[in-house]
């Protein structure tokens, strides 16, 4: 190859980085003869996929939903299960509720007390010695009682020693409410004092005095989800509310999410500074909202509460009575806006230079539209993904059948934990060596091989799902690059444009690629894998770690944090260099690597500012929708237009469109942002494979050629 024409420092530097590859005069775009890449890898994604496909087919087999769907009580029967003995009994009641305090209640994941199926929850306090004395007389509260018990009784005839022995009834019952199937105490507020069927104070059935702030001790982490339901409810009428709302306002951003997109094509600096100027005004109107409300609240009654004082709360319309709350927004968005301001400031001269890049990034898209529609595409596959991962796992959790183990309340014992049967244990010698103790349904399981390794069928069903999670998206990525690629290299534009890019594109991907894909999207899952797995450690020894192991277990995660940072940027670099030149992904991610250092000030300038106009452009778009959902669900705009009017919490509406709206303008944007980044790559191997001259002519547009001789590169 001559070297005529050729830039002066490109082989120097190409050695300087340990880049071998000599630059090809006749390189017109992205290559059209292939051969397969990484086929090694191809062959393992394969595999892993197969047995993906077989361990879904065996869970499915194995499993049974319905150990989700319904409660089970202490013999592993379903509650409320058709064409069974307790299909007329949905809810599951524990007798003794006090004992879910139990250490082994954190080993077992399971509450040490028989839980049999009832039809319905006690509505009142009812002790088995109370039923006792009165029984001759009265025979009604027996009848009540009885229901809660193992079986039928006719009458209470055992003393309540050998009916504790015996595992038969409760010693008490007490108001209830059923929560997901299952029965829990009905706590409620009197005058600021907890209360269980309006008694502070009850009998426990075995002569002692319990009050309700125990019995709320015993039911903690029930009660979370007892608040959490409450606010489901209300959740869940609101969207039913506003459900057609929520589709206008997702339908009206993608609308602007595409105006926007084609009129940059014509408009990219008019537009830029539209977004900037709206982003700006819309933060301007938020803080000025905030201090209004702030200085509104100022002599209210409740002016003088702060946050710490009124605690954690399920309605969130008390922290909007709070000052503290709207001077906290006030302060949080100013500093937002200064911290915009400042980067415009410094980054003017240089947002000059990726307004050009904008136009042509517009001007692909125009040529190549069908590109917009490929976000589609990747939404179903990774629905798919998403849905065959939560089903297997599903399927896989429930394989197996009824598992009973030892459990005792009153104390250690020699056989704790270990399996059992239920019929006749009483009568075991493991019962008489732990009094007390109790043959409780503990999990779905098994001896054979297949049940021995669920956990790890657990662990590949993540695995494999992080996998093709990130081969969706590398294959978008390579997809879009290759398309787009297209139209940069076509020297007369859009004459030279071939036929159905981003189809090709897509063909080239699956048929020669399908191995770098892989090969990128393992790298990634190993990654994301390892990241899960040390938050589940954290979460797992939180309680016993040292601030030690703390601070080593917070440096891992931020370290790889990082590194899963640093491949996905590394990967999507390489993915372009696939569609280009159609090399494996280690030659590719390396001339990716080394073409980007060899420009790494370009890359700053023009990568990165580009980045921050297509965020800056999410944020208009999501906060223009959020605008008008926010005057519509707080009925200001009555006049023009009537809102719904029934609203428990007008924010549940509002932050579904405005979050909606802002992934309906990242998946548009996402296209733009791969065009952007293909285009530069291909600007920056266009102006070091060619000079301009009639024997290699430039590819790039003139208003690209334009920053090629802008002295502030």
């Amino acid at each position: 190859m001559s070297d005529k024409g050729q830039p002066p420092d490109t082989y120097s530097e190409d050695k300087k980085y340990g880049n071998p590859r000599t630059f090809d005069p006749n390189f017109k775009g992205p290559v059209a003869n292939r051969n397969c890449t990484d086929i090694l890898c191809c062959i393992i994604f394969m595999l892993f996929i197969i047995g993906y496909i077989l361990l879904g087919l065996i869970a499915w087999v194995h499993g049974d939903p319905r150990k989700v769907v319904f409660p089970t009580d202490s013999e592993g029967h379903f509650c409320g299960q058709k064409g069974t003995p307790t299909e007329n009994k949905s809810i599951l009641f524990y007798f003794n509720l006090f004992s879910c305090t139990s250490p082994s209640v954190m080993v077992n994941l399971q509450c040490p007390t028989t839980q049999i199926c009832v039809s319905k929850c006690p509505e009142k306090f009812l002790t088995y010695v109370g039923t006792q004395f009165p029984y001759r007389k009265d025979k009604g509260s027996w009848t009540y009682f009885s229901q809660f018990c193992k079986s039928s009784f006719a009458k209470p005839e055992k003393t309540l020693s050998q009916m504790i022995m015996d595992d038969d009834c409760p010693t008490v019952i007490f108001p209830s409410r059923p929560l997901l199937q299952r029965c829990f105490p009905d706590f409620s507020f009197v005058n600021g004092t907890l209360t269980v069927g309006n008694k502070t104070v009850f009998e426990d059935g075995k002569g002692s005095t319990r009050n309700a702030t125990e019995l709320r001790a015993a039911a903690k982490s029930i009660n979370k989800i007892l608040d959490a339901k409450a606010i489901g409810v209300k959740v869940f009428e609101d969207y039913a509310t506003t459900w057609y709302w929520i589709l206008i306002g997702l339908t009206i951003a993608m609308l602007l999410s595409w105006i926007f997109l084609i009129l940059l094509r014509f408009t990219a600096g008019f537009l830029f500074w539209v977004f900037i100027l709206g982003v700006i005004g819309i933060i301007g109107y938020g803080i000025w909202y905030c201090y209004w409300e702030y200085k509104n609240l100022q002599g209210h009654h409740t002016s003088y509460l702060t946050i710490y004082d009124i605690g954690i709360q399920s309605d969130m319309n008390i922290y909007l009575q709070l000052r503290q709350t709207w001077l906290t927004f006030t302060i949080i968005l100013s500093v937002l806006e200064v911290v915009i301001i400042l980067m415009l400031i410094f980054l003017r001269n240089r947002i000059r230079l990726s307004i050009a890049l904008l136009k042509e990034g517009s001007k692909a898209i125009g040529y190549i539209p069908s590109t917009l529609i490929y976000p589609v595409l990747t939404f179903i596959l990774l629905s798919i993904c998403i849905s065959y991962w939560a089903v297997t796992a599903v399927y896989l959790a429930t394989s197996g059948v009824p598992v009973y183990k030892i459990i005792a309340p009153g104390g250690p014992c020699k056989h704790e934990n270990k399996t059992c049967d239920p019929e006749g244990f009483n009568t075991t010698e493991m019962s008489k060596a732990c009094p007390g103790a109790q043959c409780i349904f503990s999990f779905y399981g098994g001896k054979t091989l297949y049940h021995q390794y669920i956990n790890t069928f657990q662990m590949f069903n993540l695995f494999v799902f992080l996998w093709l999670i990130n081969f969706v998206i590398a294959l978008g990525q390579c997809t879009l690059a290759g398309a787009f690629a297209s139209y940069y290299w076509a020297l007369k534009k859009p004459d030279d444009i071939p036929p159905y890019p981003l189809f090709s594109a897509f063909g080239r991907a699956i048929r020669y690629h399908t191995g770098s894909l892989a090969f990128g999207s393992l790298i990634l899952a190993l990654i994301q894998m390892i990241r899960i797995i040390l938050e589940y450690m954290d979460r797992r020894f939180k309680e016993s770690q040292n601030n030690i192991s703390k601070f080593l277990q917070c440096c891992l995660k931020c370290c790889f944090w990082c590194l899963e940072k640093v491949v996905k940027f590394l990967n999507r670099n390489a993915y372009v260099m696939i569609a280009i030149h159609g090399k494996g992904f280690c030659r590719s991610a390396r001339d990716a690597f080394n073409l980007l250092i060899r420009n790494i000030l370009k890359v700053a300038i023009m990568d990165k500012v580009t980045e921050f106009v297509l965020i800056l452009g999410k944020i208009l778009v999501a906060g223009c929708i959020g605008i008008l959902a926010f005057l519509l669900f707080t009925q200001r705009i009555p006049m023009i237009l009537e809102g719904p009017t029934s609203l428990n919490y007008y924010w549940v509406p509002l932050l579904t469109v405005v979050i909606g709206s802002y992934l309906v303008a990242h998946g548009f944007f996402s296209v733009y942002a791969m065009c952007i980044d293909t285009l530069f790559i291909c600007f920056l191997e266009d102006s070091e494979r060619n000079d301009g001259s009639t024997e290699r002519p430039y590819y790039m547009t003139q208003s690209l050629l334009k920053i090629v001789k802008k002295p502030t590169i």
